[in-house]
Protein backbone atom coordinates (compact mmCIF):
# COMPACT_ATOMS: atom_id res chain seq x y z
CA UNK A 1 0.00 0.00 0.00
CA UNK A 2 1.35 3.46 -0.88
CA UNK A 3 2.60 5.61 1.99
CA UNK A 4 0.07 8.31 1.13
CA UNK A 5 -2.76 5.79 1.42
CA UNK A 6 -1.52 4.56 4.78
CA UNK A 7 -1.39 8.09 6.13
CA UNK A 8 -4.91 8.77 4.93
CA UNK A 9 -6.17 5.61 6.62
CA UNK A 10 -4.40 6.51 9.83
CA UNK A 11 -6.03 9.92 9.72
CA UNK A 12 -9.52 8.48 9.37
CA UNK A 13 -8.95 5.54 11.69
CA UNK A 14 -7.95 7.44 14.77
CA UNK A 15 -6.96 11.01 15.30
CA UNK A 16 -6.74 12.89 12.04
CA UNK A 17 -3.48 14.34 13.28
CA UNK A 18 -1.08 12.49 10.98
CA UNK A 19 -0.29 15.01 8.28
CA UNK A 20 1.04 14.07 4.89
CA UNK A 21 3.67 16.07 3.10
CA UNK A 22 0.95 17.07 0.67
CA UNK A 23 -1.01 18.96 3.34
CA UNK A 24 1.55 20.06 5.90
CA UNK A 25 2.31 23.76 5.64
CA UNK A 26 -0.46 24.40 3.11
CA UNK A 27 -3.42 26.56 4.05
CA UNK A 28 -6.22 26.34 1.46
CA UNK A 29 -9.00 28.88 1.70
CA UNK A 30 -11.46 26.26 2.92
CA UNK A 31 -9.21 25.44 5.85
CA UNK A 32 -8.90 29.13 6.69
CA UNK A 33 -12.69 29.42 6.67
CA UNK A 34 -13.01 26.43 8.98
CA UNK A 35 -10.38 27.85 11.36
CA UNK A 36 -12.14 31.21 11.55
CA UNK A 37 -15.48 29.47 12.07
CA UNK A 38 -13.99 27.42 14.91
CA UNK A 39 -12.68 30.58 16.61
CA UNK A 40 -16.06 32.28 16.22
CA UNK A 41 -17.81 29.20 17.59
CA UNK A 42 -15.56 29.16 20.66
CA UNK A 43 -16.50 32.77 21.38
CA UNK A 44 -20.20 32.14 20.78
CA UNK A 45 -20.18 29.05 23.01
CA UNK A 46 -18.51 30.93 25.87
CA UNK A 47 -21.01 33.79 25.70
CA UNK A 48 -23.96 31.39 25.42
CA UNK A 49 -22.74 29.52 28.50
CA UNK A 50 -22.56 32.77 30.49
CA UNK A 51 -26.06 33.77 29.40
CA UNK A 52 -27.29 30.28 30.40
CA UNK A 53 -26.15 30.82 33.97
CA UNK A 54 -22.54 29.60 33.96
CA UNK A 55 -20.49 32.60 35.15
CA UNK A 56 -17.14 31.07 34.19
CA UNK A 57 -18.50 29.94 30.82
CA UNK A 58 -15.99 31.87 28.72
CA UNK A 59 -13.01 30.57 30.68
CA UNK A 60 -14.31 27.01 30.69
CA UNK A 61 -14.79 27.15 26.92
CA UNK A 62 -11.28 28.49 26.39
CA UNK A 63 -9.74 25.84 28.65
CA UNK A 64 -11.73 23.14 26.86
CA UNK A 65 -10.58 24.45 23.49
CA UNK A 66 -6.99 24.45 24.72
CA UNK A 67 -7.32 20.83 25.78
CA UNK A 68 -8.68 19.87 22.37
CA UNK A 69 -5.89 21.77 20.61
CA UNK A 70 -3.21 20.02 22.70
CA UNK A 71 -4.73 16.58 22.22
CA UNK A 72 -5.02 16.96 18.45
CA UNK A 73 -1.62 18.53 17.88
CA UNK A 74 0.26 15.39 18.92
CA UNK A 75 -2.46 12.79 18.42
CA UNK A 76 -2.34 12.19 22.16
CA UNK A 77 -4.23 8.94 22.58
CA UNK A 78 -4.68 6.63 25.54
CA UNK A 79 -6.17 3.73 23.54
CA UNK A 80 -3.46 3.67 20.87
CA UNK A 81 -0.76 4.24 23.49
CA UNK A 82 -1.75 1.21 25.55
CA UNK A 83 -2.05 -0.90 22.41
CA UNK A 84 1.39 0.10 21.18
CA UNK A 85 2.90 -0.67 24.58
CA UNK A 86 1.34 -4.14 24.76
CA UNK A 87 1.99 -5.08 21.13
CA UNK A 88 5.29 -3.59 20.08
CA UNK A 89 6.80 -2.22 23.29
CA UNK A 90 6.57 1.39 22.05
CA UNK A 91 6.07 3.31 25.29
CA UNK A 92 6.22 6.87 23.93
CA UNK A 93 2.54 7.60 24.52
CA UNK A 94 2.53 5.94 27.92
CA UNK A 95 5.67 7.69 29.15
CA UNK A 96 4.13 11.01 28.09
CA UNK A 97 1.10 10.10 30.20
CA UNK A 98 3.40 9.45 33.17
CA UNK A 99 4.87 12.94 32.77
CA UNK A 100 1.38 14.42 32.56
CA UNK A 101 0.34 12.60 35.75
CA UNK A 102 3.48 13.65 37.62
CA UNK A 103 3.05 17.32 36.75
CA UNK A 104 -0.64 17.18 37.69
CA UNK A 105 0.13 15.58 41.07
CA UNK A 106 2.67 18.28 41.89
CA UNK A 107 0.27 21.04 40.84
CA UNK A 108 -2.91 19.61 42.37
CA UNK A 109 -1.73 18.46 45.80
CA UNK A 110 -0.98 21.86 47.44
CA UNK A 111 -4.24 23.33 46.12
CA UNK A 112 -6.35 20.39 47.28
CA UNK A 113 -4.60 20.41 50.65
CA UNK A 114 -5.47 24.09 51.08
CA UNK A 115 -8.99 23.58 49.79
CA UNK A 116 -8.72 26.65 47.61
CA UNK A 117 -6.81 27.97 44.63
CA UNK A 118 -6.27 31.71 44.19
CA UNK A 119 -9.18 32.29 46.56
CA UNK A 120 -11.58 29.88 44.84
CA UNK A 121 -12.70 26.69 46.61
CA UNK A 122 -11.54 23.45 44.98
CA UNK A 123 -12.09 19.74 45.58
CA UNK A 124 -10.61 16.58 44.15
CA UNK A 125 -12.08 13.39 42.75
CA UNK A 126 -11.75 10.80 45.51
CA UNK A 127 -14.18 7.96 44.89
CA UNK A 128 -14.77 4.49 46.34
CA UNK A 129 -13.11 1.35 45.01
CA UNK A 130 -15.63 -1.38 44.37
CA UNK A 131 -16.91 -4.08 42.06
CA UNK A 132 -18.69 -1.57 39.82
CA UNK A 133 -15.52 0.48 39.32
CA UNK A 134 -13.42 -2.56 38.44
CA UNK A 135 -16.06 -4.04 36.13
CA UNK A 136 -16.73 -0.67 34.50
CA UNK A 137 -13.04 0.02 33.88
CA UNK A 138 -12.58 -3.43 32.36
CA UNK A 139 -15.55 -2.88 30.04
CA UNK A 140 -14.20 0.57 29.17
CA UNK A 141 -10.81 -0.94 28.29
CA UNK A 142 -12.46 -3.35 25.86
CA UNK A 143 -14.49 -0.51 24.39
CA UNK A 144 -11.36 1.63 23.89
CA UNK A 145 -9.83 -0.94 21.58
CA UNK A 146 -12.98 -1.63 19.60
CA UNK A 147 -13.93 2.03 19.27
CA UNK A 148 -10.39 3.23 18.60
CA UNK A 149 -10.43 5.90 21.28
CA UNK A 150 -11.13 6.80 24.90
CA UNK A 151 -13.20 9.63 26.41
CA UNK A 152 -10.94 12.50 25.41
CA UNK A 153 -9.87 10.69 22.23
CA UNK A 154 -13.45 10.36 21.03
CA UNK A 155 -14.11 14.07 21.47
CA UNK A 156 -10.98 15.44 19.86
CA UNK A 157 -11.10 13.05 16.92
CA UNK A 158 -14.71 14.02 16.25
CA UNK A 159 -13.63 17.66 16.32
CA UNK A 160 -10.75 16.81 14.00
CA UNK A 161 -13.11 15.34 11.41
CA UNK A 162 -13.30 11.59 12.06
CA UNK A 163 -16.70 10.36 10.91
CA UNK A 164 -16.13 6.91 12.39
CA UNK A 165 -15.53 8.43 15.81
CA UNK A 166 -18.74 10.44 15.44
CA UNK A 167 -20.50 7.06 15.35
CA UNK A 168 -18.52 6.07 18.45
CA UNK A 169 -19.65 9.25 20.20
CA UNK A 170 -23.29 8.42 19.48
CA UNK A 171 -22.78 4.94 20.93
CA UNK A 172 -20.94 6.45 23.89
CA UNK A 173 -23.94 8.66 24.68
CA UNK A 174 -26.41 5.77 24.37
CA UNK A 175 -24.26 3.52 26.56
CA UNK A 176 -23.85 6.19 29.23
CA UNK A 177 -27.61 6.80 29.25
CA UNK A 178 -28.38 3.09 29.61
CA UNK A 179 -25.92 2.85 32.52
CA UNK A 180 -27.52 5.89 34.19
CA UNK A 181 -30.94 4.25 33.85
CA UNK A 182 -29.59 1.01 35.35
CA UNK A 183 -27.86 2.82 38.23
CA UNK A 184 -29.85 1.01 40.99
CA UNK A 185 -28.46 -2.33 39.76
CA UNK A 186 -24.73 -1.64 39.61
CA UNK A 187 -24.59 0.93 42.44
CA UNK A 188 -25.70 -1.81 44.86
CA UNK A 189 -22.55 -3.87 44.19
CA UNK A 190 -19.99 -4.18 47.04
CA UNK A 191 -17.69 -1.22 47.51
CA UNK A 192 -15.04 0.12 49.88
CA UNK A 193 -14.78 3.57 51.34
CA UNK A 194 -12.83 6.18 49.34
CA UNK A 195 -9.08 6.10 50.01
CA UNK A 196 -7.04 9.29 49.66
CA UNK A 197 -3.28 8.71 49.62
CA UNK A 198 -2.46 12.22 50.92
CA UNK A 199 -4.96 11.74 53.75
CA UNK A 200 -3.52 8.34 54.59
CA UNK A 201 0.20 9.05 54.12
CA UNK A 202 0.34 12.81 54.58
CA UNK A 203 0.54 15.23 51.67
CA UNK A 204 4.30 14.85 51.19
CA UNK A 205 4.10 11.10 51.62
CA UNK A 206 1.24 10.80 49.13
CA UNK A 207 3.15 12.80 46.53
CA UNK A 208 6.37 10.85 47.13
CA UNK A 209 4.68 7.47 46.79
CA UNK A 210 2.86 8.38 43.60
CA UNK A 211 5.87 10.05 41.97
CA UNK A 212 8.03 7.10 42.95
CA UNK A 213 5.57 4.71 41.37
CA UNK A 214 5.43 6.80 38.20
CA UNK A 215 9.25 6.74 38.05
CA UNK A 216 9.23 2.96 38.43
CA UNK A 217 6.70 2.63 35.61
CA UNK A 218 8.86 4.89 33.43
CA UNK A 219 11.90 2.68 34.01
CA UNK A 220 9.99 -0.54 33.31
CA UNK A 221 8.37 0.85 30.16
CA UNK A 222 11.70 2.22 28.88
CA UNK A 223 13.51 -1.07 29.46
CA UNK A 224 10.80 -3.00 27.65
CA UNK A 225 10.87 -0.59 24.72
CA UNK A 226 14.66 -0.85 24.45
CA UNK A 227 14.52 -4.65 24.62
CA UNK A 228 11.82 -4.96 21.94
CA UNK A 229 12.72 -2.09 19.61
CA UNK A 230 16.42 -1.48 20.27
CA UNK A 231 15.98 2.12 21.41
CA UNK A 232 13.90 4.42 23.59
CA UNK A 233 12.22 7.22 21.65
CA UNK A 234 12.20 10.72 23.12
CA UNK A 235 8.84 12.19 24.11
CA UNK A 236 10.23 15.73 23.76
CA UNK A 237 11.78 15.76 20.29
CA UNK A 238 10.32 15.39 16.83
CA UNK A 239 12.07 16.42 13.64
CA UNK A 240 9.01 17.98 12.02
CA UNK A 241 7.60 19.62 15.17
CA UNK A 242 5.82 22.97 14.70
CA UNK A 243 4.02 24.95 17.38
CA UNK A 244 1.02 26.20 15.40
CA UNK A 245 0.64 23.81 12.50
CA UNK A 246 2.00 20.79 14.32
CA UNK A 247 2.64 18.01 14.85
CA UNK A 248 3.89 18.20 18.46
CA UNK A 249 6.04 15.74 20.38
CA UNK A 250 3.97 13.86 22.95
CA UNK A 251 5.80 15.55 25.81
CA UNK A 252 4.63 18.99 24.71
CA UNK A 253 1.02 17.90 24.83
CA UNK A 254 1.55 16.12 28.16
CA UNK A 255 2.82 19.31 29.77
CA UNK A 256 0.07 21.40 28.17
CA UNK A 257 -2.65 19.00 29.30
CA UNK A 258 -1.38 18.99 32.90
CA UNK A 259 -1.34 22.80 33.01
CA UNK A 260 -4.80 23.07 31.46
CA UNK A 261 -6.14 20.42 33.86
CA UNK A 262 -4.83 22.61 36.68
CA UNK A 263 -6.62 25.57 35.10
CA UNK A 264 -9.78 23.45 35.06
CA UNK A 265 -9.39 22.80 38.78
CA UNK A 266 -9.18 26.55 39.37
CA UNK A 267 -12.00 27.67 37.06
CA UNK A 268 -14.43 24.77 37.61
CA UNK A 269 -13.55 24.14 41.26
CA UNK A 270 -12.98 20.44 40.56
CA UNK A 271 -10.83 18.31 38.22
CA UNK A 272 -11.32 17.70 34.52
CA UNK A 273 -14.20 15.34 33.70
CA UNK A 274 -15.86 14.21 30.49
CA UNK A 275 -18.33 11.37 30.59
CA UNK A 276 -21.16 12.42 32.90
CA UNK A 277 -22.10 14.95 30.24
CA UNK A 278 -22.81 12.07 27.85
CA UNK A 279 -25.34 10.60 30.29
CA UNK A 280 -26.86 14.08 30.60
CA UNK A 281 -27.11 14.53 26.82
CA UNK A 282 -28.73 11.12 26.42
CA UNK A 283 -31.13 11.69 29.30
CA UNK A 284 -32.20 15.01 27.79
CA UNK A 285 -32.87 13.19 24.51
CA UNK A 286 -34.97 10.59 26.35
CA UNK A 287 -36.94 13.37 28.00
CA UNK A 288 -37.51 15.26 24.74
CA UNK A 289 -38.65 12.10 22.99
CA UNK A 290 -41.09 11.32 25.84
CA UNK A 291 -39.70 7.79 26.15
CA UNK A 292 -39.31 8.23 29.90
CA UNK A 293 -38.80 10.90 32.54
CA UNK A 294 -35.15 10.85 33.68
CA UNK A 295 -36.01 13.20 36.56
CA UNK A 296 -37.25 10.10 38.39
CA UNK A 297 -34.16 8.00 37.70
CA UNK A 298 -32.23 7.44 40.96
CA UNK A 299 -29.02 8.35 39.11
CA UNK A 300 -30.19 11.95 38.72
CA UNK A 301 -31.54 12.12 42.26
CA UNK A 302 -28.04 11.95 43.74
CA UNK A 303 -27.15 15.24 45.52
CA UNK A 304 -24.27 16.05 43.14
CA UNK A 305 -26.49 15.55 40.07
CA UNK A 306 -29.94 16.56 41.24
CA UNK A 307 -29.91 19.96 39.50
CA UNK A 308 -28.29 18.83 36.24
CA UNK A 309 -31.53 18.06 34.40
CA UNK A 310 -33.20 21.24 35.59
CA UNK A 311 -30.50 23.61 34.36
CA UNK A 312 -29.96 24.70 30.75
CA UNK A 313 -27.54 22.36 29.00
CA UNK A 314 -24.98 25.13 28.53
CA UNK A 315 -25.03 25.76 32.26
CA UNK A 316 -23.36 22.37 32.71
CA UNK A 317 -19.60 22.74 33.18
CA UNK A 318 -18.67 19.39 31.66
CA UNK A 319 -20.90 19.87 28.61
CA UNK A 320 -19.40 23.28 27.86
CA UNK A 321 -15.85 21.98 28.22
CA UNK A 322 -16.59 18.97 26.00
CA UNK A 323 -17.99 21.20 23.27
CA UNK A 324 -15.04 23.56 23.65
CA UNK A 325 -12.65 20.60 23.38
CA UNK A 326 -14.15 19.55 20.05
CA UNK A 327 -13.93 23.10 18.74
CA UNK A 328 -10.28 23.33 19.82
CA UNK A 329 -9.52 20.14 17.90
CA UNK A 330 -11.40 21.50 14.88
CA UNK A 331 -9.25 24.64 14.99
CA UNK A 332 -6.06 22.57 15.26
CA UNK A 333 -7.09 20.42 12.29
CA UNK A 334 -7.91 23.44 10.14
CA UNK A 335 -4.65 25.21 11.03
CA UNK A 336 -2.81 22.09 9.92
CA UNK A 337 -4.80 21.96 6.69
CA UNK A 338 -5.98 18.49 7.73
CA UNK A 339 -9.73 18.77 8.21
CA UNK A 340 -10.96 16.39 5.54
CA UNK A 341 -13.64 13.95 6.74
CA UNK A 342 -13.88 10.61 4.95
CA UNK A 343 -17.49 9.46 4.87
CA UNK A 344 -17.03 5.87 3.74
CA UNK A 345 -16.91 3.43 6.66
CA UNK A 346 -16.60 -0.31 6.17
CA UNK A 347 -19.06 -2.63 7.92
CA UNK A 348 -16.42 -3.96 10.33
CA UNK A 349 -15.27 -0.48 11.33
CA UNK A 350 -18.86 0.70 11.65
CA UNK A 351 -19.96 -2.18 13.86
CA UNK A 352 -16.87 -1.89 16.07
CA UNK A 353 -17.50 1.85 16.45
CA UNK A 354 -21.08 1.23 17.57
CA UNK A 355 -20.23 -1.63 19.96
CA UNK A 356 -17.10 0.10 21.24
CA UNK A 357 -19.02 3.29 21.90
CA UNK A 358 -21.72 1.45 23.84
CA UNK A 359 -19.09 -0.29 25.99
CA UNK A 360 -17.30 3.01 26.60
CA UNK A 361 -20.50 4.65 27.79
CA UNK A 362 -21.59 1.82 30.08
CA UNK A 363 -18.09 1.33 31.48
CA UNK A 364 -17.46 5.01 32.13
CA UNK A 365 -20.64 5.57 34.11
CA UNK A 366 -20.17 2.36 36.12
CA UNK A 367 -16.55 3.23 36.90
CA UNK A 368 -17.27 6.86 37.93
CA UNK A 369 -15.48 8.12 34.86
CA UNK A 370 -13.18 7.41 31.95
CA UNK A 371 -9.44 7.68 31.37
CA UNK A 372 -9.72 11.39 32.25
CA UNK A 373 -12.15 11.74 35.16
CA UNK A 374 -11.43 8.36 36.79
CA UNK A 375 -7.75 7.75 35.95
CA UNK A 376 -6.05 11.08 35.30
CA UNK A 377 -8.11 13.26 37.62
CA UNK A 378 -8.32 10.50 40.24
CA UNK A 379 -4.54 10.03 40.36
CA UNK A 380 -3.99 13.81 40.32
CA UNK A 381 -6.36 14.02 43.31
CA UNK A 382 -4.38 11.36 45.18
CA UNK A 383 -7.21 8.83 45.08
CA UNK A 384 -6.50 5.11 45.07
CA UNK A 385 -9.43 4.52 42.75
CA UNK A 386 -7.50 6.09 39.86
CA UNK A 387 -4.79 3.42 40.07
CA UNK A 388 -7.33 0.60 40.43
CA UNK A 389 -9.18 1.96 37.40
CA UNK A 390 -6.12 1.84 35.11
CA UNK A 391 -5.18 -1.68 36.27
CA UNK A 392 -8.64 -2.97 35.34
CA UNK A 393 -8.73 -0.94 32.11
CA UNK A 394 -5.43 -2.47 30.97
CA UNK A 395 -6.89 -5.95 31.45
CA UNK A 396 -9.83 -4.84 29.34
CA UNK A 397 -7.39 -3.46 26.76
CA UNK A 398 -5.70 -6.85 26.46
CA UNK A 399 -9.10 -8.48 25.89
CA UNK A 400 -10.05 -5.81 23.36
CA UNK A 401 -6.86 -6.43 21.39
CA UNK A 402 -7.92 -10.03 20.85
CA UNK A 403 -11.36 -8.92 19.67
CA UNK A 404 -10.20 -6.31 17.15
CA UNK A 405 -9.42 -8.79 14.33
CA UNK A 406 -13.03 -10.01 14.45
CA UNK A 407 -14.00 -6.59 13.07
CA UNK A 408 -11.17 -6.45 10.54
CA UNK A 409 -9.43 -3.64 12.41
CA UNK A 410 -5.92 -5.06 12.19
CA UNK A 411 -5.79 -6.26 8.60
CA UNK A 412 -3.04 -3.77 7.86
CA UNK A 413 0.00 -4.09 10.14
CA UNK A 414 0.95 -0.48 9.61
CA UNK A 415 -2.48 0.65 10.76
CA UNK A 416 -2.95 -1.44 13.84
CA UNK A 417 -1.37 0.89 16.37
CA UNK A 418 -2.87 4.10 15.03
CA UNK A 419 -6.51 3.26 15.65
Amino acid sequence: MAAEQIKEERYEAFSGSVLSGRTRGLFPSIQLTIALAAIAAVGALGLAAVSSGLPAGVWLTLVGAGLGFCLYRSGFGFASGYRALLRTGDSTHVRAQLVMLGLAIVLFTPALAAGSLFGSPVRGFVFPVGVALVAGALVFGIGMQLAGGCGSGTLYTVGGGSVRMLVTLAGFIVGATVAAYAWPVWSALPTLSPISLPASLGHSGGVAVQLGFLALLWILASRRERRLTGHVASIWRRKDARIIHGPWPYGWSAAGLAILAFATLWVAGRPWGITQAFALWGSRAVELSSLDDPHFWPFWEEPTRVEALARPLLADTTSVMNLGLMLGALLAAALAGAFRPVWRIGPGALSSAVLGGLLLGVGAIMATGCNISAFFSGVASGSLHGWVWIAAALIGTAIGLRLRPLFGLDTNAKQQDQM
